[in-house]
């Protein structure tokens, strides 16, 4: 796994803004919880969304975002279409995002997020505006790269195994969490298990489809959606096979704690404790 960097340092007088990790195919027409309260956080009728729609191969995408949002009463949308490494020097669109109380990541390959964004002077912005307060969000693909390290594809299945995951480095906003999406409707818990044997230090999240976890500037998630969040908290780790079976073999891992969290649930990163809605 390659080297990434950690999250951009928080000044004395700010606060993180919140990073809002969806778990794919939220409700955007009957009852839109989610981005309605995305919209809440970035500002309501002052808030100024910077959508970007690069893991996308659709062209109807940005603008979509763009509509849903001024739809839900947010002030201002703007679709940042980045289709190359070159383009995130484009001095307009940096200002843009400059001026934006939230930045949005849409859905789709997020190998083309991290290939065509990962350490660039988006990436850079984004993580110094994230230290700042502005809230960051992202569905699907846009919710994988969030944190610092991401979750580039893997096998489907309940059990563990070695090499049924790979990581790449991802926007670094934070290095608490690991997200896996589309979890329950995709059968991912053997994969996140996997990937947080590799890495302990993180909390995973696996969000099911139209689920959030909105994650306050002082740690807390609260979850949002028609699924559940499911946590996996390695922090008691006892012990990890995967340095010493080979490629396929089922993983032990010991000490593991699991909570399912639907709507209203809550869990604080900073103390590892969960609450029922």
């Amino acid at each position: 796994m390659e080297a990434s960097l950690p999250p951009s340092p928080i000044s004395e007088h700010a606060q993180r803004g919140w990073i809002v990790p969806i778990g794919g195919a939220e409700e955007k027409v009957n009852d839109p919880s989610i981005l309605s309260r995305f919209v809440a956080c970035a500002g309501g009728s002052d808030a100024r969304i910077a959508v970007i729609p690069t893991a996308s191969s659709l062209e109807e995408t940005g603008p979509t975002y763009v509509e849903l949002f001024e739809s839900l009463g947010a002030g201002a949308a703007t679709s940042l279409p980045y289709k190359s490494r070159a383009e995130t020097e484009r001095e307009d669109w940096l200002a843009t995002l400059e001026r934006s109380t939230a930045v949005f990541y849409t859905g789709g390959n997020q190998l083309r997020l991290s290939t065509i964004l990962g350490g660039t002077p988006v990436a850079t912005q984004v993580r110094r505006l994230n230290a700042r307060g502005v809230v960051v969000g992202g569905t699907s693909a846009g919710a994988a790269i969030l944190p610092e390290h991401m979750i580039a594809y893997g096998e489907t299945g309940a059990t563990p195994k070695a090499g049924m995951v790979s990581l790449t480095p991802g926007l670094g906003l934070t290095n608490s969490i690991l997200v896996d999406q589309h979890f329950r409707q995709r059968d991912r818990l053997g994969r996140l298990l996997s990937a947080l044997a590799y890495n302990p230090f993180a909390t995973g999240l696996g969000l099911d489809e139209d689920t959030a976890a909105f994650i306050s500037p002082d740690n807390e998630i609260r979850v949002r959606g028609s699924g559940a969040v499911t946590i996996v908290d390695v922090s008691q780790l006892t012990h990890s096979s995967v340095a010493d079976i080979s490629e396929g073999s089922p993983i032990c891992m010991t000490g593991v704690r699991l909570h399912i969290l639907p709507h209203g649930g809550t869990f604080d990163l900073n103390t590892r404790e969960a609450h029922q809605p």
